[in-house]
């Protein structure tokens, strides 16, 4: 328990020390996403293909951000990345654990047909990834933030998805910290953007 609150601690002075002046972009909020909480009670679909699409998709979040932490040159960018990286590793742990609570696998079925009734199943492309990996200096900061505001607003439908079709209360409630913690990494990286 003392480990995850001080990750949790370390992904905030990660952010707030990216801040700078006022003039910057505020912090993205951190989601702190305990393990030991449990999603007990009923469930249904949604909530089983909600966080089945997450876990995918913040895995490929990840491959993005530990990018950006060894490529990006200025230190807002990195510190973004950095504190991405500790709490959406930590929500991968949250989520594959309700899901082996709820005895359902934490992989996703990649057929575009599996998804139809949840929105289909955003991603971003291999060829964007391996453009991004090729990519260097300012270049790779504007793809990595293109690629990457794309990215996060994909996690904010599946969230809102969730939030209006979901039943199990916990899964609910992380979709909403998700939806808003989201939006908030989207203003800062389009402040980046034009900084």
């Amino acid at each position: 328990m003392k480990h995850r609150y001080a990750t949790v601690l370390l992904a905030g002075a990660l952010l707030l020390g990216g801040c700078g002046t006022a003039k910057q972009a505020q912090p993205a909020q951190v989601t702190a996403a305990e393990a030991v909480v449990q999603a007990e009670g009923a469930h249904n679909a949604t909530d089983v293909m909600y966080l089945q699409m997450m876990v995918a998709h913040h895995q490929q979040g990840l491959d993005m951000v530990r990018l950006a932490e060894r490529k990006a040159t200025r230190a807002e960018i990195r510190t973004l990345a950095q504190a991405i990286d500790v709490t959406q590793a930590d929500e991968v742990k949250l989520m594959t654990g309700w899901l082996q609570q709820w005895s359902a696998p934490a992989t996703v079925d990649h057929a575009p047909s599996a998804h139809a009734d949840h929105g289909g199943l955003p991603a971003t492309g291999d060829e964007e990834i391996a453009a991004l990996k090729q990519a260097k200096g300012a270049a790779f900061e504007t793809a990595f933030l293109n690629l990457f505001v794309a990215h996060q607003h994909n996690a904010v439908e599946m969230a809102q998805l969730e939030t209006t079709k979901g039943s199990n209360a916990e899964a609910k409630a992380f979709a909403e910290r998700v939806r808003a913690s989201r939006a908030d990494q989207i203003k800062q990286m389009l402040q980046l953007m034009n900084s």
